[in-house]
């Protein structure tokens, strides 16, 4: 298969190396990545700036760019211009610190799989729990058994997976879960401090419970080391509301 990897953590992060190295062997892979830390940007892309690919050499591949960009847009150059041919499959990850619940909305890592899902290409975005995992690899041979699954089964037309893995041995896992996107709400905080002219700036903060509820929900899978995958469409219709708002019988 022609793979792309890519991430929000930076061209040198190792969960992206990690995925380099279980995909190489076997497949054509290149990697274009954010030249930087790139976390939380969400779906943002380059408009008033422009932006740079330099080739480089981490860990022997042959293919690989840094992008003065974000991970949306290291999607967009790859495709018009890095990789010479549409990817079978793309791959963002892995992340270290899971991407569950409302965190997905601001993902850098979720939106590269989106943004290569616009362009009609199978895509997954991989996030490993914790902020220093210690088990990159088994993530990525977890990730390699799921491409097989992609390669024959196929994914439908604008979804893409999201996957979260436990940071344990493959042997500790307790198994997978078909998980649905959790939506509780973490609480959140400003900061404020002064600077050393008493100018107050402000430190975004936030406190996440130990997930609770049903098992099918995206993080409290994880927490009971399940390895969660979720399946997310980039068309964010409410097919249900539709008919409650044609009851509105808005006009103008």
């Amino acid at each position: 298969m022609d793979i792309l990897l890519t991430n929000d953590d930076g061209i040198q992060a190792k969960g992206l190396w990690a995925l380099y190295d279980r995909f190489a062997p076997s497949h054509r892979v290149t990697v274009v990545a954010p030249d930087r830390e790139r976390s939380a940007v969400g779906h943002a892309i380059t408009l008033h700036a422009p932006i740079r690919a330099d080739a480089v050499s981490v860990n022997g591949a042959q293919r690989a760019y840094a992008v003065n960009g974000t991970p949306a847009d290291c999607i967009k150059l790859a495709v018009a211009e890095l990789v010479g041919q549409t990817p079978d499959l793309v791959i963002s990850g892995i992340n270290p610190g899971a991407n569950v619940g409302v965190n997905i909305n601001y993902s850098g890592t979720l939106a590269a799989a989106r943004e290569a899902t616009l362009y009609g290409i199978p895509a997954m975005a991989v996030s490993i729990q914790g902020k220093s995992p210690a088990f990159y690899d088994d993530a990525a041979a977890f990730a390699e058994k799921l491409v097989h699954k992609i390669d024959r089964y196929g994914l439908p037309q604008g979804t893409l997976l999201n996957v979260n893995v436990p940071d344990l041995p493959g042997k500790k896992l307790r198994g997978i879960r078909l998980s649905r996107q959790g939506n509780e709400h973490f609480k959140e905080g400003m900061e404020r401090r002064l600077d050393p002219r008493q100018r107050p700036y402000y430190w975004y903060g936030i406190y996440a419970p130990e997930p609770v509820g049903e098992a099918d929900v995206d993080a409290v899978a994880l927490a009971r080391d399940y390895i969660s995958i979720t399946p997310l469409r980039c068309d964010a219709t409410d097919y249900d509301h539709l008919d409650t708002l044609k009851s509105w019988d808005i006009c103008i």
